[in-house]
């Protein structure tokens, strides 16, 4: 039997996803299956509010496609590879439930492709490179890059990035907005502990997860509507909500002058 190159598992309300496939945890329509499954596997789980993705080690997130697999795949079978793996994206992307990277090491390639999928990046402190060299192949960031990327860093940055390859350390990532907040943990334990912490703050009892997911949906879906329809979508998620245990829970507390105890619901 094949090795796992997706590890999953539970801590309280959080579904932590880990990268493991070869030493710099490539991905591979294999991984990319795995990856697929991990999160239809979050999205249905109730008691999930909540998922981390990083990569095995200390020393890598991702480093993107197994370069040796792709130098034997057919044209046909690389497009429906890609092809896969924009179908996995986009549904970690739209899957209602907050999602965190957490880059434990270097995320180039594939591996920034996948990062730019979720809602939040994290970084550990010197993790390594960021970044999106695959120009340097004489190919494109083809599983999201050319496109989430410039929806991250605007047109200009995003353009220079690519076609120079270059990559950046954690501090610049953090000045081009390319990640959002870096942690400083001396081995990876320490910093999955303090990105777990993080990820708490989002879901019950402290934080009120179907907001969360609500305001997820809304900037996903509306971001390329009018105002007009943003606004009308708007409205509709925040009826939605207006009815919900926890709004009730929410205004009522902030009434009462207590901290808000959210069941998620």
């Amino acid at each position: 039997m094949n090795a796992k190159k997706v590890n999953t598992k539970k801590v309280e309300s959080v579904f932590i996803v880990e990268l493991s496939y070869a030493a710099a945890n490539c991905y591979s329509y294999d991984m990319m299956h795995e990856l697929d499954e991990a999160i239809l596997s979050a999205r249905f789980d109730d008691d999930i509010h909540a998922i981390v993705i990083t990569g095995a080690g200390e020393k890598f997130f991702c480093a993107g496609a197994d370069i040796s697999w792709l130098n034997g795949a057919q044209p046909e079978h690389k497009y429906n590879f890609c092809l896969h793996a924009n179908e996995t994206l986009m549904r970690l992307e739209q899957t209602p439930k907050l999602v965190i990277a957490a880059l434990n090491g270097h995320c180039v390639g594939g591996g920034l492709e996948i990062a730019l999928a979720c809602d939040i990046r994290v970084a550990k402190h010197h993790c390594g490179q960021i970044g999106l060299p695959e120009v340097k192949l004489g190919v494109l960031p083809g599983t999201g890059g050319t496109a989430r990327l410039t929806r991250t860093l605007g047109k200009a940055k995003a353009l220079k990035m690519m076609i120079e390859g270059s990559t950046v350390d954690t501090d610049e990532a953090l000045h081009l907005g390319l990640i959002h907040q870096v942690i400083a943990a001396s081995n990876k334990s320490e910093f999955i502990d303090q990105v777990l912490t993080y990820a708490k703050k989002f879901c019950p009892p402290l934080g009120a997860s179907q907001a969360v997911a609500l305001i997820k949906r809304s900037v996903h879906s509306g971001a390329d509507m009018s105002v007009a329809d943003h606004l009308c979508l708007e409205r509709e998620l925040q009826q939605r909500l207006f009815v919900s245990n926890d709004a009730k829970e929410g205004i009522r507390a902030f009434n009462e002058k207590r901290a808000p105890v959210f069941k998620g619901n």
